[in-house]
This record gives structure tokens, sequence and C-alpha cells, in this order.
């Protein structure tokens, strides 16, 4: 089967209408279709020049890895498409990574060539030696190449390799098929209404599911523009709302809070009325707490519409279109074409004792375990680790290694990951996204992270890490805290330790990075005198 995602671009690709808005002006589609095949060109010819010693031509880059080190910007996405388009695998890695780290992941890889926009060339020479360098500017102006080779591309070649976060170990890369974006693409086009009188707001970063391929490729194939900012800056992108510049905008929940405070500083006057002209606003990558959904909707009438997605799977579950609908910490219902089940420890359907509270909206809680997803969406495995990819999956299923529960109109909610989030302290299992949310709900608290460090007699005992607001780190301490939390929490679940940070530790997507909070806090240990509740 040809590739949609290449048959999808092919349509495109005479189009007068704006692709991508950078900073640097505005490309239509016809004049980026262009310029990613002349990066495809650029890249076939290097090839063939290599493969000439050997007596061979080269029509394909039948699968090979070129790393892309490239601004956000339409060259970004002319990188991006001109590898994909030339059979090749795209694998897009931040300028902020050190040295070291942008050298393990290219060697994993196993790079050969890499993609360069001219600002960051430094960023790449620490990498450089034995890989072949392309600058972005000089492909854009080779020839576009042998067109066979575009329509010779099939549905299930790899298009794109994003490395996991690696919070349990090294990372490992997630190959997705060309399959794999086109049929994401189209399901979001729809769930969310996606057109071509829409532009997106983007200001993701662009080595993670969610700029890539959630954010900037179902904007581009459904035929919207994309407004692509260099970073997130939260007065950059406050003004662009404010001036209404898009119509909908995909976010992490760092992201919003970021933003509230740049506007209780008085930034942005005129950001309430532009939010509340946009017709999108989504949420994901970590779960949104619910006290930053509902300052949204004082601003707007809306919550945000959260979702739940993975760079293995895409997006599998969100919550509708329709504001109506939606559900402040949960997120939402299998997309058409997603199957999702609960499982118990042992991998069975998971049922949940009759009588639990009620989903705002909707049923009571019938079945609570991890959550399992398939469907076309899911990727086809971990670049040369047959292991792992094996282990992910049972009987067809991808396991997320997320802990949810579903009420029983088929609406979910996540309790955390079983990793970092899912606690077991003195016999319970707790979710410590659960006791973050009440814990935020304390006028005290600006940012709070809960783990669990190991403890000869609880297990793990439960840990508040605390972010106080200005002037506030008293209430913060371990004996008013637990005092204010035993009102609204089980005995078991209330923190038995408190500890006062300034900042938390967050990955490049917002989400706290709980691992290095723990190992931080043990090795603490012995040292200061804690505030321990006994």
């Amino acid at each position: 089967m040809t590739s949609p995602l290449a048959e999808r671009l092919s349509q495109l690709g005479s189009s007068a209408r704006t692709a991508v808005e950078d900073d640097r002006g505005r490309t239509t589609f016809a004049e980026l279709m262009e310029r990613a095949l002349r990066v495809r060109g650029a890249l076939l010819a290097g090839g063939a020049r290599r493969g000439a010693e050997q007596g061979a031509s080269q029509s394909s880059l039948e699968g090979e890895r070129v790393l892309l080190l490239v601004p956000p910007g339409a060259a970004w996405v002319s990188a991006f498409l001109g590898v994909i388009l030339a059979g090749g695998i795209a694998l897009p890695l931040s300028p902020l990574y050190p040295p070291a780290e942008l050298a393990w992941l290219a060697g994993d890889a196993g790079v050969r060539r890499i993609l360069l926009g001219d600002e960051l060339a430094a960023v790449a020479a620490p990498i450089a030696e034995g890989r072949a360098v392309l600058r972005v500017e000089d492909a854009e102006r080779a020839a576009p190449g042998p067109e066979s080779a575009v329509s010779d591309l099939a549905a299930d070649d790899p298009a794109l390799l994003l490395y996991t976060s690696g919070t349990t170990g090294k990372p490992k890369g997630a190959l997705l098929t060309h399959r794999n974006l086109a049929v994401q693409a189209e399901l979001l086009r729809a769930a969310w209404g996606f057109s071509e009188q829409d532009v997106l707001l983007h200001a993701l970063p662009l080595h993670h599911l969610h700029g890539v391929a959630i954010a900037l490729t179902t904007s581009l194939l459904a035929g919207s523009a994309t407004r692509m900012l260099p970073r997130f800056d939260a007065q950059r992108v406050a003004a662009e709302i404010a001036r209404r510049s898009a119509t909908a905008v995909m976010a992490v929940p760092t992201m919003y809070q970021r933003l509230f405070e740049h506007v209780d500083r008085g930034g942005a006057p005129e950001f309430a009325a532009g939010a509340r002209a946009l017709r999108l606003a989504t949420s994901g990558s970590a779960a949104l707490p619910v006290t930053l959904a509902e300052r949204w909707r004082d601003l707007t009438g809306t919550i945000p519409l959260e979702r739940f997605g993975m760079t293995e799977i895409g997006v599998g579950l969100s919550n509708p279109l329709d504001p109506g609908g939606r559900r402040a910490g949960w997120v939402g219902s299998p997309l058409p074409t997603v199957e999702a089940r609960i499982t118990d420890d042992a991998g069975n359907a998971s049922a949940w004792a009759p009588g639990e509270p009620a989903a705002p909206g909707g049923g009571g809680v019938v079945a609570r375990g991890e959550l399992w997803i398939r469907g076309p969406s899911v990727f086809k495995g971990y670049l040369g680790r047959e292991d792992a990819t094996a282990a992910a999956f049972q009987d067809g299923w991808f396991r997320t290694g997320d802990v949810a529960e579903r009420s029983s109109d088929g609406c979910f909610r996540l309790l955390g990951r079983t990793s970092v989030d899912i606690l077991k302290s003195g016999g319970y299992k707790l979710s410590a996204l659960e006791i973050e949310e009440a814990l935020r709900e304390h006028g005290a608290i600006a940012e709070v992270a809960v783990i669990g460090v190991p403890d000869e007699a609880w297990g793990e005992r439960v840990v508040a890490v605390v972010v106080p607001a200005p002037g506030r780190e008293a209430e913060c301490a371990i004996g008013p805290l637990r005092a204010w939390a035993k009102e609204r929490l089980a005995p078991y679940k209330v923190p038995r330790e408190s500890v006062v940070v300034g900042s938390l530790p967050r990955n490049a997507m917002g989400k706290v990075v709980k691992p290095e909070l723990v190992k931080a806090l043990v090795a603490s240990m012995g040292g200061e005198e804690r505030q321990l509740a006994r």
C-alpha cells in the first residue's frame, strides 16, 4: 500500500494557502513542498555519491536515520518532510541537549548524516566527526530528484524516530510509520475539527510527539496554517493570543501555568479576550491539574480539551470537541480505530467494586488498573531493541504503564505511571496525582510533586516536594501541611514529609522528572535534619 502520508502531502503540494508562518515570513503549501522535494533530492544525491564508489546509485534512503538540528520554522518542516519523502527516517533532536547526550542518541540511532540549520552549527560540531553534514539552506537549492521514489513509499515504512524520556533507564527510540502519522493526523483532524480555516499557534518542542506529530503534522495534513514560534515564551505566546493570530493552541500544563503567571503580573491586557476567541485549546503530555483547568474556564468559559497520548501510541483517548462534554481531570474516551482496556496485574480485564464515586457528568468507576491500547496508530517498535518491543506488547495490546480508571460511560481518568506515580505505602497503593491535586488547593502551594522514598517501615514514604507561594514557606512545613491535608485526604494518603524547594526539575515538555527528585532526596538523607511526621 502506498504511503497515505505521501499521498496527502502530494494533494496539498499545489495549494497557494499558507502552510507555515514563522519569523521570516509566510510559506505556502506549494512552496513548502518544493523546498521539501529539493531537500529530498539533495539527500538522494548525497547517498548516490557515497554509493558510487561501490558502483551503486540510490533512489531511496531505505530507512537511513537522518538527524535534524534545525530551528523551528519552515526550514525545519522542509527538512523533516524531505527526509521522509526520500525514504529516510527523521530523527529530530533538541539543540538544548548537552553534547554527550546528542552523541549517545546519534550513536544509538546509527546516524550517518546530519541536516543542519546554520544557527545550530556550533551545537552539531561535537558530533559531526565521521558524519556527513548537510546545510538545509544548501539542500533547499538542490534539484528535486527522481519522482518515482515518492510513489514507491509504503504505508508501513518507518518515517520518524523519537526517543522516549528515559526516566527509568536509557531512552529507547520509538519507530513511527507513514501509516501511524497519517492515521493519527486524520483522527485528530476529525476529532478536533481542524480545517483549512484554522491557524495553529505552535510553540512546542519538535523532538517530542506532541510538537511534531500531534500538533504540526495534524495541522499540515488538515490543510491548516501553522504559526511557528522559535520557542515557548510566555510573553510572546500571550501576545500572540491577545492579538488573535491563531484559532487553536496546543500546550502542556506548565505552559498554561506560565501564561497565568505572566497575565497575573499585568502582561497582555487583551489576553482574556484573545483566549475566549480561540476555537480550541488543548492540553497534553502531562496530567492537567484541575486548578489550572478551572482557571482557564474562569477566563474563557470552557476548560482546555485534555487527552491522553504517548510516543508509542499517539493520542489514544480524548475529551470531546464540544466543551459541554469535557470533564476536568479526565482524559476522555478512545478515538475511532483505537481500542482501550483496563487490566489487572495478571493482564486480565479489571473490574472495580460498585459504589465508587461517580465521575462528573458520568457514571461510577467500573474498572481500575493498567491501561492497554491497540490500533493502527500504535508504533512499529523500538529501534534495535527486540526484547523491549516484545515486552511492551501482550496479545497485540500495547502496555502503556499508566494506571487508569474507567467510568461506566467509557470515560477514562489517569492515576499515574506505574513506575513513579503509583506509590506503595503501608500496604496501600496510592496515586501521587490524586494527592497532588488535593494539595494544589492549598493557597500556600505554588507547585507540588508527590514522590515515594524507600522506607523500611512503610515500603515507600509519601513525600510532598513543594514550591511555596512567595512569603508562605512556613505554611508548607510538615506540621501545618499535614493538619490541612488530614481534612481532605484519607489518613494513609497524607504525606509524611514535606520538602520545600525553589523549583521542580522538568523535562522539555514540562513534566516533573520525579526520579531526579527521589535520587536527590535519598542522597540528602543523613545530612540536614528532615521534617518527619512520627
